[in-house]
């Protein structure tokens, strides 16, 4: 058994607690927040045996071999590399760090500390995202023409919904970061690596109300994010993203060769892991749904799929962590995600095309 201690306890205590707890070769042995009322409240509810308000203290524990960290991505760099430097395993949530820079610095840490480090990746996992990248691989749609991505959700649509640090550009929130670190990484995965990006991200709603003072706050994050790609292989690849619209094809991937048509998409606003199933098409023929076998299919089902999904990348990670050996998605996965929404910030500060280094060239800077 891995003894894993949890730092984030709004997606760490939704999804992370319970993924752990169903997996059979990991418990949960600690919990983390600066709130120790909380940190104790969660532990008691989970029977989790340790709760503290150090995370320091929470990472040395003998009994703690990895930790798992959900907290906010201004948190992220100095948080993991507490843990790296501990020489415990490491799982991250995306967006994985502010910048690509304390990206690499993770990365390179982690290789020197011989741990095993991964990023919750969790489209990678999904049966209907398995399936369509088995089929890209056996070439259902001949050479690749046209990449449109659509995912628009309505999470920051109500303009109640209170400033938080997700309003907060220096704290990493915006949609760019929750939904466009996902986008990148599974571009990355299905299609290969980006050439140059055009990028332009609008602000929908300026202010919202601070819940401690109740005054009228400025917001300065995206809520919506239009990217042009050029893929290294010369694909244009169409990105649209939204927190705030309220949208029937809630994430929609449509991928045009010169031999077929493929999608994978998903109309369920309410849980953004289940529900997606996949067509594609020949040439003069229609669309149609294709079937996703069982061996690809959760074999336990959760009624919030996140769960479902961040079960099998735990799997991932224990695999890596039995073997001593670097798995995909690793810290290098998360670093080339992280390079594209630093150079996504920059065009849009620019209004120009940005280039797109190779991961190898940035590692080696």
């Amino acid at each position: 058994m891995i003894g894993i201690a949890i730092a984030g306890t709004g997606f760490g205590q939704k999804v992370h607690i319970p993924g752990f707890q169903a997996h059979p070769q990991t418990e949960v042995v600690a919990v983390y927040d600066r709130d120790i009322n909380k940190a104790k409240a969660i532990a008691e509810s989970h029977n989790i045996p340790h709760a503290s308000d150090s995370f320091t203290d929470i990472v040395a524990l003998p009994e703690v071999q990895a930790v798992s960290i959900s907290t906010p991505p201004f948190l992220h760099y100095e948080m993991a590399k507490t843990v790296l430097q501990a020489g415990k395993h490491l799982l991250l949530e995306k967006p994985t760090t502010l910048n690509a820079i304390e990206a690499k610095e993770l990365y390179q840490l982690a290789k020197a500390k011989g741990v095993i480090a991964t990023v919750d990746f969790e489209f990678r996992f999904v049966p209907g995202w398995q399936l369509f990248a088995e089929l890209l691989s056996e070439d259902y749609v001949g050479e690749l023409r046209l990449i449109k991505i659509d995912w628009l959700g309505s999470s920051r649509a109500d303009t109640s919904r209170p400033w938080n640090w997700y309003s907060d550009k220096e704290k990493g929130g915006g949609a760019l970061g929750s939904l466009g670190s996902h986008a990148f990484d599974y571009i990355h995965w299905l299609f290969g690596p980006v050439r140059r990006l055009n990028a332009y991200l609008t602000t929908a709603i300026p202010t919202r109300v601070d819940p401690v003072s109740g005054e009228s706050k400025p917001v300065d994050t995206d809520d919506n994010c239009i990217l042009t790609l050029e893929l290294a292989n010369g694909t244009p690849c169409q990105l649209s993203i939204s927190a705030v619209v309220h949208a029937a094809r809630t994430h929609w991937v449509e991928v045009y060769g010169d031999r077929g048509t493929l999608i994978v998409g998903s109309e369920n606003q309410k849980d953004y892991i289940h529900g997606f199933r996949v067509w594609g098409s020949q040439p003069g023929k229609p669309l149609t749904e294709i079937e996703i076998p069982n061996r690809l299919i959760f074999p336990k089902n959760h009624a919030d799929g996140r769960i479902c999904a961040f079960i099998r990348v735990v799997d991932q990670w224990v695999q890596g962590i039995d073997r001593n050996q670097e798995i995909i998605p690793s810290l290098r996965e998360g670093i080339y995600s992280q390079l594209l929404m630093d150079l996504s910030h920059e065009s849009h500060q620019k209004a120009s095309w940005i280039d797109v280094p190779s991961l190898e060239e940035f590692l080696s800077n």
